[in-house]
């Protein structure tokens, strides 16, 4: 006996099977649209080129007070680290004994000018009786011997003259004033002890103190040979446009915790020997230091211009990638179809106003992807959408109620 089962699980079945077939048709026909991104073209902007270099203030004169005579020391008229003016006084030595030491070489001149005065009288008078043929009363020896110790007189009065002028000296040294105007350092030596002086020098004289000038300051730095063979260029270059000697090169300095090179100075001089172990050489420049901000010794940055103002293409720091070590950006061609952007290697200078400097790889016609790099695959189409221009400061934003104007 044959049973006869329904066929409508069967058909339903089919249906189904049929439906999916339709729905996965439908979706293999609406594909994802292309994902946009934002272009826009590079910035041209007028620029120099810069070099920075590190360094360290130095001051223009550095001077180191030593005693110039010996004694003990009487009083000292500054306080350690103080600003100081030129022909202040810093130390003063015991002065009795110099004074002492004056006078006596003033007594020693005063007596040898009484004997020059004799022996010009006495000469005078030998003189006279010589000359007077009728007379015997001094013979020619005598003379001679009259007029050698004339001589000798006169040579005396000398030699205590410059022994007078040298006690001067030494009752002046006594007195040890400031060269400069600067700033102190500490005393080496405190009042009441022993300090020795002469012509000895800096080997057996005592040093008292340091004094360093402030303003201005020299900031020194080392550079490479190639960079003076490119400074030397654009300085001759802009000397034969000028007809002659320029205006001194303008040069930036950043103390180590500012940006941005707020401060400004000239360059002063450059060495006139390349170091063989280094291959540098060694430049300075001045800087303006009223405030006394900068101190010898203090580091800093230098930025020193190498280019002469050109024009220069510069796009932000988001639209460049990274692809190892060479740096890229994308770029798309006009219009708004869906396309594959392309891939081109730039190299990067500096950072001009949060815009990085492409000095090589693009054109100022090239619209580069500034923004959804993310959503970009190889071979995969984006649709490119136009920067919007930014509005000026201070508009309020599209849609905003104006705010009533305040009542009188």
């Amino acid at each position: 006996m044959k049973v006869a089962f329904p066929r409508l699980g069967f058909v339903a079945f089919a249906m189904a099977a049929l439906l999916a077939g339709c729905g996965d048709n439908q979706q293999a026909q609406q594909a994802p649209p292309s994902p946009p991104v934002t272009v826009a073209l590079p910035t041209k902007k007028t620029i120099t080129d810069y070099d920075e270099y590190v360094g360290r203030f130095t001051a223009v004169d550095l001077i180191q007070v030593y005693a110039r005579v010996s004694g003990y020391l009487d009083k000292i008229g500054f306080i350690d680290g103080q600003i100081v003016k030129q022909n202040d006084l810093l130390f003063t030595i015991d002065k009795r004994p110099f004074q002492v030491a004056l006078e006596q070489a003033q007594a020693n001149l005063a007596r040898s000018q009484a004997d020059l005065d004799f022996a010009i009288s006495d000469l005078q008078r030998a003189q006279t009786l010589l000359q007077d043929k009728t007379s015997t009363a001094i013979s020619k020896q005598t003379f001679d011997q009259r007029q050698q110790v004339e001589r000798s007189a006169r040579a005396q009065v000398a030699a205590n003259d410059a022994a007078v002028r040298a006690a001067q000296l030494d009752l002046e040294f006594t007195e040890l004033r400031s060269p400069v105007n600067g700033r102190i350092g500490d005393r080496r030596v405190a009042v009441g002890n022993l300090v020795t002086g002469g012509q000895g020098g800096t080997n057996t004289n005592t040093l008292l103190a340091t004094v360093v000038s402030i303003d201005p300051i020299y900031f020194e730095f080392t550079f490479d040979e190639a960079s003076y063979i490119r400074y030397q260029r654009m300085t001759n270059k802009r000397d034969r446009v000028a007809g002659g000697p320029g205006d001194p090169i303008p040069v930036q300095l950043e103390l180590i915790d500012e940006t941005g090179f707020p401060h400004q100075g000239t360059m002063d001089f450059i060495d006139n020997v390349i170091q063989e172990s280094t291959g540098t050489i060694r430049g300075r420049a001045k800087f303006a230091n009223p405030t006394a901000q900068f101190t010898p010794g203090m580091f800093g940055r230098i930025r020193v211009p190498s280019s002469d103002p050109h024009e220069a293409i510069l796009v932000p720091d988001v639209a460049i990638g990274t692809e190892q070590t060479r740096k890229f950006v994308y770029v798309m061609a006009p219009g708004s179809d869906p396309q594959a952007p392309q891939m081109k290697y730039v190299t990067l200078g500096r950072v001009v106003d949060g815009l990085r400097v492409i000095t090589t790889g693009i054109t100022g016609e090239d619209r580069v992807v500034v923004n959804g790099l993310v959503r970009i695959r190889p071979g995969a189409k984006v649709v490119a959408q136009e920067e919007q221009a930014k509005p000026p400061a201070g508009t309020p934003p599209a849609g905003a109620a104006a705010k009533p104007a305040a009542a009188n």
